[in-house]
């Protein structure tokens, strides 16, 4: 197994995003966190891909963060933002799929959370403990968690603590599917190749339809939606979807 932190893998238009790092239950440090932004960056540039699958090796996902350094520098924040990874994962254009094929918990659940849909192995275990341990979770828990379960739920575990199991947290909205151990991967697999043989350009605006109206008022919101299909009108893929309707066939999207 590579020594690498991260290893890209692409199969097809399917790009895999690994944290390869299972002796430390792949704890977000300093290392692992640089290269998951400059593997979002060069994901972003890569046309030929239409989803990232964002897993772990072995049966880990992600446990949380390195802890604080024993010094820390100067300047606090520069350590925090370089420490921040979810907004790169956030910021991929294409749509995003995490994995849980083990426990995702603080940072880890972080990371999930800011994927466009997340699956996970029915063992897998997901939570915040950040508070329990006097620190609080700064990058995207507060804010991702509450827009995804609503408010009241993500008090609740971020307050408590509470660790969910995998069947819990699909109950609350937490994650989309559940499959049985060992199978994260294999339904993320299944999920994304069903999803890259949509129209590529009408998956990223709807991307950035809902993700960006959520941030704002409902009006502005239908005006990007509104905006987002007439741009939509001048692509090929358009034309391409239309006229493999009207011949009964199956379209052939191209991304233009």
């Amino acid at each position: 197994m590579s020594k690498r932190p991260v290893l890209i893998e692409k199969k097809g238009t399917i790009v895999f995003l690994i944290l390869n790092r299972p002796k430390q239950s792949n704890l977000v440090d300093e290392e692992l966190a640089w290269a998951i932004k400059d593997s979002c960056r060069f994901i972003n540039e890569d046309s030929s891909i239409r989803v990232m699958i964002l897993t772990g090796t072995e049966t880990c996902f992600s446990t949380g963060r390195q802890t604080f350094p024993d010094s820390m520098p100067p300047y606090p924040d520069d350590w925090i933002n370089k420490m921040q990874t979810a907004a790169s994962i956030a910021k991929v254009n294409i749509p995003t799929i995490a994995a849980i094929n083990g426990d995702a918990l603080d940072h880890g659940l972080e990371l999930a959370l800011a994927c466009d849909l997340r699956v996970a192995d029915w063992n897998a275990r997901l939570g915040f403990r950040d508070l329990s341990r006097g620190l609080f979770p700064w990058d995207g828990g507060t804010q991702r968690l509450s827009r995804i379960v609503g408010r009241s739920t993500a008090l609740d575990l971020l307050l408590t603590s509470r660790i969910l199991t995998a069947k819990k947290a699909l109950a609350v909205g937490l994650i989309n599917h559940v499959t049985r151990q060992g199978n994260a991967l294999n339904y993320a697999v299944n999920l994304a190749s069903s999803i890259s043989e949509l129209a590529p350009i009408a998956m990223r605006y709807t991307k950035e339809a809902i993700h960006r109206g959520l941030d704002m008022p409902l009006d502005q919101g239908l005006k990007l939606e509104a905006d987002l299909s007439f741009l939509l009108h001048g692509t090929t893929d358009r034309s391409e979807g239309i006229d493999s309707f009207l011949t009964k066939r199956d379209p052939y999207f191209l991304g233009q």
